[in-house]
């Protein structure tokens, strides 16, 4: 009986991550829906501030809290740092790109763009990491990959084609978004990775922290220097733009802490699951229509979502 009990805390523990990434996925949809708002009020890259900016008060807190909880705070270290960095810019420049997909297509189909990252987070755990995904993981990632190119390939008020040829600006900025949320994965997991003996949750939530401040002080300084009237926008909309900014946080320290949990390829690949979520969104608050490719694609999704989920 001694014995069953530590391995139930075993085993609810490797699944620890599953909930903290549906969760996280769908606090990014609500965030990314809002910001959607914020973009047309004030422009790309205010309402990518917004995020960040407005995130930063309640990750102190959490950090704050899990510090008081849990003795104190992580040492900061060069390779830390550096890998840190390298997520926060990625995930800055990932998100200014989805936002400008989203001004090119419907909002589920700019998402999905987005998520053509779990291969390319694949490839470079694999090479960067040496993490490699097991075989029903990849087979998860392709049958969701397959289903995500289903998702772009036509559908009502899908304007992909429409500039440009070929996919157009919609797919360049989309992959784009989902390439540079890639890196992000690589670099926060390497992060957690060099911070041995900090729980999960402190690496999130401290990660979290940091990164918002470095994207804070780089996009705020550029703003404040090249378009103070897109900055003075979101200081007006503080309420809304708080909101979104906690949402926002709340959602980066669960994915940051899955990471710190798990590898970083089967956590972006679980977190396809906010295709869905958008798919929701899009269809039951934005009124927009989807064919018939655009449903089989998110049947493919969720059955690559079960697929990854079965090898535990």
């Amino acid at each position: 009986m001694t014995m069953e009990v530590p391995l139930l805390a075993s085993t609810v523990w490797e699944w620890a991550w599953v909930p903290i990434v549906l969760c996280a996925a769908l606090g990014r949809t609500v965030r990314n829906a809002a910001q959607r708002s914020l973009t047309e009020q004030a422009g790309t890259l205010p309402a990518t501030l917004v995020r960040f900016l407005y995130g930063l008060p309640f990750s102190l807190l959490w950090v704050l809290l899990l510090s008081r909880m849990g003795g104190g705070l992580p040492a900061v270290t060069a390779a830390w740092a550096g890998w840190l960095t390298l997520g926060a810019l990625a995930q800055l420049g990932g998100t200014a790109l989805l936002l400008m997909a989203m001004k090119q297509c419907n909002f589920v189909v700019a998402v999905a763009f987005s998520k053509t990252e779990p291969l390319q987070v694949a490839l470079v755990s694999l090479l960067v990491l040496h993490e490699a995904p097991g075989g029903l993981s990849m087979l998860g990632m392709l049958i969701a990959m397959l289903g995500v190119i289903l998702l772009t390939c036509s559908g009502p008020g899908r304007r992909a084609t429409d500039v440009g040829g070929g996919f157009g600006l919609s797919a360049v900025y989309g992959l784009g978004a989902g390439a540079a949320f890639a890196l992000m994965a690589v670099g926060y997991r390497a992060a957690a990775l060099h911070q041995p003996g900090v729980t999960p949750w402190m690496s999130g939530a401290w990660g979290v922290l940091w990164a918002q401040l470095i994207q804070s002080v780089l996009l705020g300084g550029y703003l404040l220097l090249a378009n103070r009237a897109g900055l003075l926008a979101i200081v007006r909309i503080w309420r809304f733009s708080l909101t979104v900014g906690t949402v926002g946080a709340l959602a980066t320290i669960g994915e940051l802490t899955a990471l710190a949990l798990h590898g970083a390829a089967d956590v972006r690949t679980l977190g396809l699951v906010e295709v869905l979520f958008s798919y929701l969104v899009s269809r039951k608050l934005m009124r927009e229509k989807l064919g018939m490719l655009e449903r089989w694609g998110l049947m493919l999704v969720t059955s690559g979502l079960i697929v990854v989920c079965a090898q535990f």
